[in-house]
């Protein structure tokens, strides 16, 4: 075995690859990851006699090089884009809503100066912040007042927090919903400081059941969209009209969560209808809260409409500031918001409606211009094909509502091991610089196109992942 010098800690710094290492990350950090290379070199050759050799440089250039890669690993954001092609349209792992270009200019514009985000321009005294969006919000929904917060859920602990702390908040039992992360209704209304009035059964809650509920200690009625999941059968659930007589004859405030609200009749759009905020509002509802970041096609946000005596409540609770918005969002959002002024433009401008209205033409199309790349860049252990799909809308919207979809499904061509290889696979595939991420479905890697509006990078991507070890003994 040929004998290597490993050279000084100072000689790697002062040779060539050393010198751009360190005018790249900083004289610190790559001190020290050129003695961690140094380390893992001498642990490489250790039993290795020292003696100097004609390549010294050679030496110090790769431990250079060493460190250099170790740095741009960690130089790599932990926050990736991602291609999804997982069929959920609103994936909550990945996302949720893609923001419109409108969005993400005015978001880089909040980002690049000042802004008069609690600023009065006019008075030249300080502002409100909600200001910036209030006025659009109540033109868009008809509500009195609206203020934003961080959620959903930090809009109803707000609400609860504010109307019912210390009191009972009467709740069908089939509405005590966990949504993601395994956060369930009943934990935030505690956590709210309100006690939990359960009425009805899982399936059946009628009017009468609410009625015999109120009593003293009863500070408002809650009404809670199931979001994930749906009660089908021999069910039966009070409409938000109907409550919202029976909280006015009480003298009680009805707060309707929509959960995924949105402001547009989705089945102009080939969808199923869903409850709109200004439904719920018409409905009786004295507050109306709802997310920014599903259906709506926002930043994260939550809204709290309605009643101005209500929400001006919410916006003088101290939990408020906790869970207020940035300039960021507020900017984005005000963006998207403009955007439904012009519904009937709204699929051309607004991703998430672009991606839940696509043509099924188009993604089979796109299927198939991908087909004969991918496989040829996989080679001959697996079989592509084109593929029919259904994609769901996702993040608790509509949940049973699945749309017709195209895309390729991957399948081994040997059987044995077959598993291990599709998990080997989808770890390639989400190796690449910009990873790509399906799903594994009755033995095939399925990547639906619906959301793939970047073709030109994915094709582009296949020769790396044509390099790849694609064996079910690959390491990810």
């Amino acid at each position: 075995m040929a004998k290597v010098a490993i050279p000084s800690v100072d000689e790697v710094l002062r040779g060539e690859t050393g010198c751009v290492v360190v005018a790249r990350f900083g004289r610190a950090a790559t001190l020290a990851a050129v003695r961690a290379a140094l380390e893992a070199f001498r642990a490489a050759n250790k039993g290795v006699g020292l003696q100097p050799i004609l390549n010294r440089d050679d030496v110090a250039a790769a431990i250079a090089s060493r460190a250099a890669e170790a740095l741009e690993a960690q130089d790599a954001p932990r926050l990736r884009r991602v291609l999804n092609l997982t069929g959920t349209v609103l994936h909550t792992n990945l996302g949720r809503a893609v923001l419109a270009e409108e969005a993400v200019v005015a978001a880089a514009g909040a980002m690049r100066a000042p802004a008069a985000l609690e600023y009065d321009l006019e008075t030249g005294s300080r502002g409100e912040r909600d200001d910036i969006v209030r006025g659009l919000v109540c033109e868009l929904t008809g509500a009195e007042d609206a203020i934003l917060v961080n959620n959903n859920a930090a809009a109803i602990l707000l609400v609860l927090n504010t109307l019912a702390l210390g009191r009972e908040s009467i709740v069908s039992r089939g509405e005590l919903i966990e949504i993601g992360g395994s956060f369930r209704m009943p934990d935030i209304m505690a956590r709210a400081g309100t006690r939990l009035k359960e009425i009805g059964t899982t399936n059946r809650t009628h009017l009468r059941d609410y009625a015999d509920a109120i009593g003293p200690e009863t500070a408002l009625l809650l009404k809670v969209h199931t979001s994930n999941y749906l009660v089908q059968g021999f069910t039966k659930e009070v409409g938000t009209n109907e409550l919202a007589d029976l909280a006015r004859e009480r003298k009680l405030p009805l707060v309707d969560d929509l959960g995924s609200g949105t402001l547009i009749d989705l089945a102009r759009h080939g969808l199923r209808r869903e409850r709109t905020v200004q439904d719920a509002l018409k409905d009786g509802a004295d507050l109306v809260t709802f997310s920014g970041d599903k259906l709506l096609g926002g930043p994260q946000a939550g809204f709290i409409v309605g009643r101005r005596d209500l929400v001006r409540a919410c916006a003088k609770n101290p939990i408020k500031r906790a869970v207020r918005l940035d300039k960021i969002r507020l900017a984005a959002l005000e963006a998207t918001l403009k955007l439904y002024r012009d519904p009937d433009r709204l699929p051309d401008r607004l991703p998430t409606l672009g991606y839940l209205t696509r043509p099924l033409d188009d993604i089979r199309a796109q299927a198939e211009r991908v087909e004969g790349p991918l496989g040829r860049a996989l080679g001959p252990p697996f079989e592509v094909g084109c593929c029919a799909c259904t994609s769901q809308i996702g993040s608790g919207a509509l949940p049973l509502e699945t749309i017709p979809s195209a895309g390729l499904a991957i399948t081994p061509r040997a059987k044995k091991q077959s598993g291990r290889q599709l998990e080997a696979l989808a770890a390639a595939f989400r190796r690449l610089p910009v990873p790509v991420i399906g799903h594994i479905e009755k033995g095939a890697l399925i990547l639906d196109f619906r959301c793939l509006d970047a073709e030109t990078l994915f094709v582009e991507q296949l020769e790396k992942l044509s390099r790849m070890p694609l064996d079910a003994e690959a390491e990810p």
